[in-house]
């Protein structure tokens, strides 16, 4: 029988449903049929802190280099799948660029290539979102990793499939942690703005207001008028209403600004760190109206916690998929969601324009909040 190594990361922000994948990536590697059909005994091996790990060990110690390798066992990944967040660790590295010790950035990608010779890996499969796997994208191409990828975002906007992992789990969060607002905002008579993540995609701010029954939602797709926002508040205090609750996307603009950002730098892959819309429309709000105004940014909280069930299943699916995949040498793929089904698509996909949420089809632009008239076509992962 044939043997294999196979090398598993998670690169980019945490969420729940990571865990699940990794457990069912190593429950398939070493299920006695899957060897049998394809005459392989597989070894997972876990590399820690992402992109960082492959980059950074030490390859004279390989796989002894217990500060960014680990091998896996069923014993040791069978309880991980009940929490949230990665057991491997993760970070926002890029082996394309890196700041060195004289300040400049440098492409070091081929390190990455020498460091799975040192590992003896004969593949890897990476976990994350769009420069996660754009990363395992650029790997293939550039130097032909055997690589495959499993979508994992709570933005939900990856290009390519419906489903990413941590997105219903982050959705539960929001809605927890937007009720709990909402009783505070009743019991005092206040308007809530509560920001939810969503750089270019709005599919949180519109989830979790659907499912809260939020007032407005604004989102990245549809700048807002401000005037239209409060003349609907102003509506709402013609009812008597005792309190107001917004959702907002923090990518989320006024027609004609800018997004707001709390820094200017950028990280690894050239993103600034969003955030402060709420803030800043909480302060709009209550000079306009008067209306006592509160903003919480829920930030790191929406991808914190355990797993919903839908990701814990999900993770299963994409996490034995990836093992097929890289069984029936399909690299360069990624596990995806398309038509309600579990496929494949190219990692090359990646370079298209993120998943959006579709205004004209969802969206109540006189609202400003989902339509309320009819779902037909939408979809509903």
């Amino acid at each position: 029988m044939k043997r294999m190594r196979v090398g598993i990361l998670t690169g980019g922000g945490d969420c729940a449903g990571l865990n699940a994948a990794i457990k069912w990536v190593v429950y398939a590697a070493i299920n006695r049929e899957v060897q049998t059909k394809y005459n392989t005994r597989i070894q997972v091996v876990a590399i820690k802190e992402g992109w960082e790990g492959i980059l950074m060990l030490d390859p004279k110690k390989g796989l002894k280099d217990e500060r960014y390798v680990q091998p896996l066992t069923d014993f040791m990944v069978r309880k991980i799948d009940r929490d949230g967040g990665t057991a491997i660790g993760t970070s926002r590295t890029n082996p394309f660029n890196v700041k060195g010790k004289d300040g400049k950035n440098h492409d070091e990608s081929a390190t990455v290539v020498r460091n799975m010779k040192a590992l003896d890996l004969d593949a890897l499969i990476a976990v994350g979102g769009e420069d996660t796997l754009g990363v395992a994208n650029k790997l293939y191409l550039k130097y032909q990793i055997p690589v495959v990828g499993i979508p994992k975002t709570i933005d939900l906007d990856l290009p390519g499939t419906e489903y990413s992992l941590g997105f219903d789990s982050a959705v539960n969060n929001i809605k927890m942690l937007i009720n709990h607002a909402r009783t505070v905002a009743g019991s005092h008579r206040k308007t809530a703005v509560i920001e939810v993540m969503g750089r270019h995609s709005g599919f949180l701010a519109m989830t979790g207001g659907m499912v809260t029954s939020a007032h407005f939602i604004l989102i990245p797709e549809y700048p807002f008028e401000l005037d239209l926002l409060l003349r609907l508040i102003g509506d709402r205090q013609k009812l008597k209403s005792r309190y107001t609750l917004l959702v907002a996307a923090e990518g989320a603009t006024e027609v004609g600004a800018k997004v707001v950002a709390r820094k200017s730098e950028t990280d690894a892959f050239g993103h600034i760190h969003l955030g402060g819309i709420g803030e800043v429309l909480a302060d709009q709000l209550k000079e306009r109206t008067g209306l006592d105004t509160f903003a919480e940014k829920l930030g790191y909280l929406q991808r914190g916690g355990e797993p919903s069930a839908f990701d814990v299943k999900m993770g299963h699916y994409f996490g034995v998929t990836a093992v097929d995949l890289l069984l029936r040498k399909e690299y360069g793929r990624m596990v995806a969601v398309q038509g309600g089904h579990i496929t494949t698509a190219p990692l090359s996909v990646l370079s298209n324009p993120v998943r959006v949420v579709d205004v004209d089809l969802m969206y109540d632009k006189a609202r400003l909040n989902a339509r309320r008239d009819t779902a037909l076509e939408w979809c509903v992962l």
